[in-house]
């Protein structure tokens, strides 16, 4: 038996946020698919609603996105700007070579705090 358990476990909206949950403190989305113009704004609103809670560490777990476009980097570049408003702490997980190599050519990879697991991003420091 896990030593921590979920306080809350809902199904985001269709096509790109497969799961958000609660757990010891974290609020952890789930993103699927593409993140380009055509389904960025579903996530987009999914996101921005998070921040309006203030959740101290807010991770956002890529691994089973295939595919981003700027409007997917822009709109997790406005939830970095939202969380660190708060002083909360974003971070990505499970980048994909492909998204990975995105924010490395936009030396975003510098500025956003990317782990390779959500077990990784669950246990940096806030």
């Amino acid at each position: 038996m896990p030593d921590h358990q979920e306080d809350a476990r809902q199904q985001g909206c269709k096509g790109c946020t497969s799961e958000i949950w609660r757990l010891d403190g974290d609020t952890i989305v789930s993103l699927t698919g593409t993140l380009d113009s055509h389904h960025v704004a579903e996530v987009h609103e999914v996101l921005v609603g998070l921040c309006e809670q203030k959740p101290s560490r807010l991770i956002v777990n890529l691994s089973a996105v295939d595919y981003m476009d700027s409007s997917g980097i822009g709109t997790l570049v406005e939830v970095l700007r939202r969380t660190k408003a708060y002083n909360g702490t974003l971070v990505l997980c499970g980048l994909n070579e492909g998204v990975r190599d995105v924010f490395e050519m936009t030396r975003l990879d510098k500025v956003f705090r990317i782990c390779s697991t959500e077990d990784e991003a669950r246990h940096l420091p806030v």
